[in-house]
C-alpha cells in the first residue's frame, strides 16, 4: 500500500446489535471511519478510528459558507462472501469534479482508493447478506477554516463513513413537476455533489410530500420546460420502445448508476437516447399511449419505478413495472453484478483489496 493509513480499532464491536433484516436506510452507521486532514497543501494523517463525532469549531467555514462536497456508494458480497465495489475509480474522479467546482482541493485517487478498500475490509461484516442490500458507503470533504470571511478554506477534512442499508424506496414513486422552485442552471453547482445542492431542494419536497408526491422532479430554470432529474436520482422514460433520458448540460448529476444502466440496456439491444426532453413530450406521450415506463436511477435509489407524474394539475398514472419491463431487467442487472450471480463483462465490479487498485 502506498499510504500509511493508520488503523485504531474499536474496543467492542456494535455489530451484534443489529437486526440485518430491518435496517432503516440512512439511521445505522458501521464501526469505524477514515478520516484525513488537508494542511498546508497536502492531505495527511490519514487514519481510521471509532466512528465518533466531531469537534468543530464555531467558526468553521463549511458552518458559514457551505464548501463541502460528497460521494455516494455501496459494497456488496459475491455469492462467495467476496465483498465487492462497483466503479469505485467513477466516484473518486467525481468527488474530485465536484471539488474542483467548490475550490476544494483534490483528493489523490489511490488515497481515496485505498482509504475506501481498507475501511471496507475492515467493516466487511457490516455487508448486508440480502441482494439488493448493501454496505452505504459515504466520503466526503469540508472545509475547517476557523474564520469569517468568503474566501476558499486553506485547510479541509476528508472523512469516508459506511453504514448498512436496505433499499431507498420500498415502493413506486409518485413525482411532482416543479413549476416555481429551480434545482440548477448551466453553469451554477448542478453538476457537483455539494452539499448546499440538497438544502435548496428540501423546501420543494416537503411541498410535493404536502400533496401526496414523493419527490420532485426537476425543470429547467429558464422554461420551466426541460426535464432535469429527480430529487434523489437521474430519471429514465421509456417511449414507443427508446429508453430516454435527459442530457448532462451542466446543471443534471452525472450519476454513476445512470451511466452503468445506459450501457447494460444498450449491450442488451435496446435504443437509448441522451438528449432533450420537455414534460410536454411525456405528458403527449402518455396521452398517445407510447410513454411505456418511468424509472430513475442512483446509487442510494439503484433503480426506482415511477408510477405517477403531475405537471400543472394533471397526474398521469404510468403502467406497473412487470417482470419483463425494462426498469426490471436494469434492476436486476445492477444488483446481479454487485452479488456476482451476473458475469461482469465490463470488468466494473472490483473485489475490496484488490491489489491492483490499492498499489496504484
Amino acid at each position: 500500500m502506498k499510504y500509511d493509513i493508520k488503523i485504531t480499532k474499536v474496543k467492542e464491536s456494535r455489530l451484534p446489535q443489529l437486526d440485518f433484516d430491518n435496517i432503516p436506510f440512512g439511521k445505522v452507521f458501521s464501526d469505524h471511519m477514515f478520516v484525513a486532514n488537508y494542511e498546508n497543501g497536502a492531505w495527511v494523517n490519514p487514519r481510521i478510528e471509532p466512528f465518533a463525532a466531531f469537534q468543530i469549531h464555531p467558526a468553521s467555514m463549511v458552518l458559514h459558507y457551505g464548501q463541502s462536497v460528497f460521494e455516494g456508494m455501496k459494497a456488496s458480497k459475491s455469492l462467495h462472501g467476496k465483498p465487492m465495489l462497483l466503479r469505485p475509480d467513477m466516484h473518486a474522479k467525481r468527488l474530485n469534479a465536484s471539488g474542483a467546482r467548490m475550490c476544494i482541493p483534490e483528493i489523490p485517487e489511490d488515497l481515496f482508493l485505498e482509504a475506501v478498500h481498507t475501511l471496507v475490509d475492515l467493516d466487511k461484516d457490516w455487508i448486508p447478506p440480502k441482494e439488493g442490500s448493501a454496505l452505504y458507503i459515504r466520503p466526503y470533504v469540508y472545509a475547517t477554516d476557523e474564520f469569517i470571511g468568503v474566501k476558499p478554506s486553506e485547510s479541509y477534512t476528508f472523512c469516508i463513513f459506511t453504514g448498512p442499508v436496505g433499499p431507498y424506496y420500498a415502493k413506486p414513486v409518485r413525482l411532482l413537476a416543479e413549476e416555481t422552485f429551480v434545482r440548477a442552471v448551466k453553469g451554477g453547482t448542478g453538476e457537483a455533489k455539494a452539499a448546499g445542492n440538497y438544502a435548496a431542494s428540501l423546501l420543494p419536497a416537503r411541498l410535493a410530500q404536502s400533496k401526496g408526491f414523493d419527490q420532485v422532479m426537476w425543470l429547467d430554470g429558464n422554461e420551466f420546460k426541460y426535464v432535469q432529474e429527480v430529487g434523489t436520482m437521474n430519471i429514465f422514460f421509456v417511449i414507443d420502445g427508446k429508453v430516454v433520458t435527459p442530457a448532462t448540460d451542466g446543471a443534471i448529476l452525472k450519476g454513476i448508476t445512470r451511466y452503468c444502466v445506459m450501457d447494460l440496456l444498450r449491450d442488451k439491444g435496446y435504443t437509448v437516447e441522451e438528449r432533450p426532453v420537455t414534460i410536454h413530450e411525456v405528458m403527449e406521450a402518455h396521452a398517445a399511449g407510447t410513454l411505456q415506463e418511468v424509472f430513475g436511477t442512483g446509487t442510494a435509489a439503484v433503480v426506482s419505478v415511477v408510477e405517477a407524474i403531475s405537471y400543472q394539475g394533471k397526474v398521469i398514472e404510468i403502467a406497473a413495472a412487470g417482470p419483463e419491463s425494462i426498469s426490471t431487467l436494469a434492476k436486476a442487472e445492477i444488483d446481479g453484478l454487485r452479488s456476482g450471480r451476473i458475469e461482469d463483462a465490463h470488468n466494473w465490479v472490483v473485489p475490496v483489496d484488490s491489489p491492483a487498485l490499492i498499489n496504484m
